[in-house]
């Protein structure tokens, strides 16, 4: 893989990782900013490009990973806002509503690949059907029915207490 023209590599799949972003982020300028920063990620790592996907494939999971690191670190970084419980009202609902957040994310975390990143593409991405499979190179039913799976294996890890 090592032999590909980076540059040629860039050109060819630039917008579709600026777009695949700008769908998670719906901000033009942290868009740009996580796609430079996931090319810089691709070009270090190139060598261990294995070939068990395509190539856009590969690169939309780093701007993925990079783009919620990045909004990691802004939450741990964001001041809270000094009227946040009056702002939501009632204090119960939103431990409530975290609580039931953080579970979510934890039975998440326990789904196996394709499940985890269709549903995490779906849900959190707010892609279509119709652009998760083209990702994966594989149906719209597919797509469907992969989501769907995801949701009940979802919803069996909630029933258990995950």
């Amino acid at each position: 893989m090592a032999d590909i023209d980076f540059e040629t590599i860039y050109h060819l799949y630039f917008r579709d990782v600026y777009q695949f972003v700008y769908s998670l982020s719906r901000n033009e300028a942290l868009s740009e900013e996580v796609t430079q920063e996931t090319f810089f990620k691709a070009l270090k790592s190139i060598d261990s490009f294995k070939g068990n996907c395509k190539l856009s494939v590969w690169l939309c999971q780093i701007a993925k990973n990079t783009y919620f690191a990045h909004l990691d670190k802004q939450k741990r970084y964001a001041p809270e806002p000094e009227d946040a419980v009056a702002s939501v009202g009632n204090p119960e609902e939103a431990l409530l509503k975290t609580d039931e957040t953080m579970r979510i994310h934890r039975a998440l975390r326990k789904l196996k690949e394709p499940y985890k990143e269709v549903f995490t593409l779906r849900v959190f991405g707010e892609l279509s059907f119709a652009q998760i499979a083209g990702l994966f190179e594989k149906s719209e039913g597919w797509a469907r029915v992969t989501f769907y799976r995801a949701k009940q294996k979802i919803q069996e890890l909630l029933k258990e207490g995950a």
